[in-house]
C-alpha cells in the first residue's frame, strides 16, 4: 500500500498546479448556489485532489494542512449525493464539540440552498432534544465520538444507516484517545457505506485504522516535504524561563497582533497568563477543559466577533477550532511532541491567508525545538526581542498614521471650541498627543530574552561542560595498567605489616594494662574493707549513745511525773 500511497501522492502533487474550478465538478445547481454563496470560486488542492474520488464512490484518506478546506472537500460532493430518503444519510465524526459545531454551520451554509438540515450531536446538551431533532427529518449528522457511541450502544438512534461515514481531523481523534470509540462505533454502522477519513498528519496508528474501516482507499497527500503550512511565517524567540510574561508582553505590544491563539500548557497556566494579559490592557479571555459548555461557547463567540483581541487556550480546548483572520498564534512553552506543533500554528494561515507562529523557547529547550523542526521538516527563524525603546517608536509611528486616518468627530470640533483661545494650535496638539501616550506605555527591561551571539555561546558552554563531564566519567573508568596493580600489590603488604605491628603493640598494651587494672583493683578492694570497718564502728557507737540518751530521758520523766503528783496531792490537802 505504501507504494501506491507514494505514487498517488506524486500524481497529485503534480495536479496541484492546475487552477479548478467548482463548476468543473458538475455539482447540481442548489449545491453551487451555497458555494457562491459562501464566496468559493477556486478549489484547494485538496479539494481539486480529492472531490473526483468521493464523486466516483471511491473511499479515500486525504491528507492535508489544517485550514486548507477540507470540510468543503468532503461536505459538498457528499451532499450532492443525498437521496433525501428517511433517516440520516451522512455521519461525520470529529475529536470536540467545537469542531463539530463548525462542520455542522458549514455544511448548513453549504447545502442550505439544497434544504439539507443539519444536526449536531456532543455532550454537555439533552440528548433527548438532539433525537428529536434528528427524527424531524435531519440528513446530516456531526458528532463527538463519546456521545455518538452513547446513543448507539442504547439503541436510542433507530434506524441509522448511513451511506457516508466521515472522520475529521482522525489524528486529533487518535491523541485523544477514542480510537477503541472508533472501532466500537464502526461495528454499528453499515457495511455498505462510503468511508472518507480526513487528517493534518498521518502516523502509522493512522494507516492501522484505515486498513480496518476503509475499503481500497485512494491515498490523497497535498503535504508536498512539510507538515506544515507554507503561508505561515514559523520564528522563535529564546529566553529565560523568568522571562516569559515579559517577552509574550512584549512581542505582543511590537506586532499589529488583530487576533491571536496563545497556547499554554496547563489549565493553570491559561488563567495566570490571560489574568497577566487583561492587566496589560488586552481584551483576553481563556478556554480549557474544565470549563462548562456554556462557557466555552461564549468565550468561542466572543473571540469569533473580534471582541477578543487574544485567546488564551490549552491544546485540548483548541483542538479542531476554525476560527477566520487569526493572525498571529503563540506558544507560551514549547509543544511536547511535533504533531501538538503542527495542530497548534495551523489555527492561522488559513484559507490562503498569510500568519506568523512564535514560540518562546528556553536555552533548555532549545535541543526540543531542533527535534521537531527535524520532524516537521520546516524552517524556522530566530528572532530578537524588540527593545523597550523600539517598541515605544513602532507604537509612535502607528499612533500617528491612526491619526493621520481617523475622522472629526463632532464632539471633538465642540472640545476645540470650549477651549477657545486660550492655547495655541500647536501646544493644544502636542498636549493632546501627550495624554494619549501616557495611556501607553512600553512594559518590562530594555532587553529580553538571548541574542544568536548570546544563544551561540550558551550551547557552545554547555557542550563544552557536557564533554568535560563525559571525560571526567571516562577517566574514573580507566582500566588500571600494570604499574597500577604492582603499587597496590605493594600497598596492600605495607598495610598488612602495619597491621601486624600495631597488633603486637596492642597486645602488649594490653597485657600492662590488665597488670595495672588488677593492681588497682586490690587497692581499691583494701581501701574499701577500710571504709566499711570504720562505717561499722560509727555506726556501733552511735547506737550506744542513743541508747544512753534514751534511758537518761525516761528516768527524768519519771522524776518530773513523781513530782507533779506531789504537788497535785498537797494541793489537794
Amino acid at each position: 500500500m505504501s507504494n501506491q500511497n507514494n505514487q498517488d501522492s506524486q500524481n497529485n502533487q503534480q495536479q496541484e498546479e492546475k487552477s479548478v474550478y467548482f463548476e468543473d465538478f458538475n455539482f447540481s445547481s442548489k449545491i453551487l448556489d451555497g458555494v457562491k454563496a459562501a464566496g468559493f470560486k477556486v478549489a484547494s488542492p485538496i479539494q481539486a485532489l480529492s472531490i473526483p474520488f468521493i464523486q466516483q464512490g471511491k473511499d479515500v484518506i486525504a491528507q492535508a494542512h489544517t485550514g486548507t478546506g477540507k470540510t468543503a472537500a468532503f461536505a459538498l460532493p457528499t451532499m450532492d449525493k443525498l437521496t433525501f430518503k428517511d433517516g440520516v444519510e451522512i455521519l461525520v465524526i470529529t475529536p470536540t464539540r467545537e469542531l463539530a459545531n463548525q462542520v455542522s454551520d458549514e455544511m448548513y451554509m453549504l447545502g442550505k440552498h439544497a434544504d439539507v438540515r443539519t444536526v449536531t450531536i456532543y455532550g454537555g446538551k439533552s440528548s433527548k432534544r438532539q433525537l428529536d431533532l434528528i427524527g424531524r427529518g435531519a440528513q446530516v449528522v456531526v458528532a463527538t465520538p463519546g456521545r455518538l457511541l452513547d446513543l448507539l450502544g442504547s439503541k436510542q438512534l433507530k434506524n441509522f444507516n448511513p451511506s457516508f461515514v466521515v472522520l475529521d481531523e482522525a489524528d486529533e481523534m487518535l491523541d485523544m484517545g477514542f480510537l477503541e470509540d472508533i472501532q466500537k462505533i464502526f461495528k454499528y454502522l453499515p457495511e455498505n457505506r462510503q468511508t472518507l477519513l480526513f487528517s493534518a498528519t498521518m502516523p502509522q496508528a493512522i494507516k492501522n485504522l484505515a486498513n480496518q474501516i476503509l475499503n481500497e482507499p485512494e491515498f490523497i497527500g497535498v503535504t508536498k516535504k512539510e507538515t506544515t503550512n507554507a503561508d505561515i511565517t514559523q520564528q522563535y524567540y529564546v529566553i529565560e524561563e523568568h522571562e516569559r510574561d515579559a517577552a509574550i508582553t512584549r512581542i505582543i505590544d511590537a506586532y499589529d497582533v488583530e487576533k491571536s491563539i496563545l497556547f499554554c500548557r496547563t489549565k493553570r497556566e491559561v488563567e495566570r497568563v490571560s489574568t497577566h494579559l487583561i492587566a496589560q490592557g488586552y481584551a483576553t479571555k481563556g478556554l480549557h477543559g474544565d470549563m462548562e459548555q456554556h462557557q466555552r461557547e461564549e468565550v468561542i463567540k466572543g473571540f469569533r466577533s473580534g471582541a477578543l483581541e487574544i485567546l488564551v487556550a490549552t491544546d485540548v480546548a483548541a483542538r479542531g477550532l476554525s476560527v477566520a483572520d487569526v493572525t498571529h498564534v503563540f506558544n507560551y512553552h514549547i509543544p511536547f511532541d511535533s504533531q501538538s506543533y503542527v495542530h497548534r500554528i495551523g489555527r492561522t494561515g488559513r484559507a490562503g491567508k498569510k500568519g506568523i507562529a512564535i514560540t518562546l523557547v528556553s536555552p533548555l529547550e532549545y535541543k526540543e525545538l531542533q527535534k521537531i523542526k527535524k520532524a516537521v521538516g520546516t524552517s524556522m527563524s530566530h528572532a530578537i526581542i524588540p527593545s523597550r525603546d523600539h517598541v515605544n517608536k513602532i507604537y509612535i509611528d502607528r499612533f500617528a498614521q491612526s491619526i493621520i486616518d481617523s475622522s472629526i468627530n463632532d464632539d471633538a470640533t465642540s472640545i476645540l471650541e470650549s477651549i477657545g483661545d486660550t492655547t495655541d494650535v500647536q501646544t493644544l496638539l502636542l498636549k493632546t498627543i501627550s495624554l494619549m501616550l501616557e495611556k501607553k506605555s512600553v512594559s518590562g527591561p530594555d532587553q529580553i530574552g538571548l541574542s544568536s551571539d548570546q544563544l551561540e555561546k550558551w550551547l557552545e558552554r554547555n557542550d563544552r561542560s557536557r564533554s568535560d563531564h563525559n571525560g571526567n566519567r571516562n577517566s574514573r573508568r580507566r582500566r588500571p595498567s600494570n604499574r597500577d596493580y604492582n603499587n597496590r600489590d605493594r600497598n596492600r603488604n605495607r598495610d598488612s605489616n602495619r597491621d601486624r605491628n600495631s597488633n603486637r603493640d596492642y597486645s602488649k598494651d594490653s597485657n600492662n594494662r590488665d597488670r595495672n587494672n588488677n593492681k588497682d583493683s586490690n587497692r581499691d578492694s583494701n581501701n574499701n574493707r577500710d571504709r566499711d570497718r570504720n562505717r561499722d564502728g560509727n555506726r556501733d557507737s552511735n547506737r550506744d549513745s542513743n541508747n544512753r540518751d534514751r534511758k537518761n530521758y525516761g528516768s527524768d520523766k519519771r522524776k518530773d511525773s513523781y513530782q507533779g503528783s506531789g504537788e497535785r496531792r498537797s494541793r489537794r490537802k
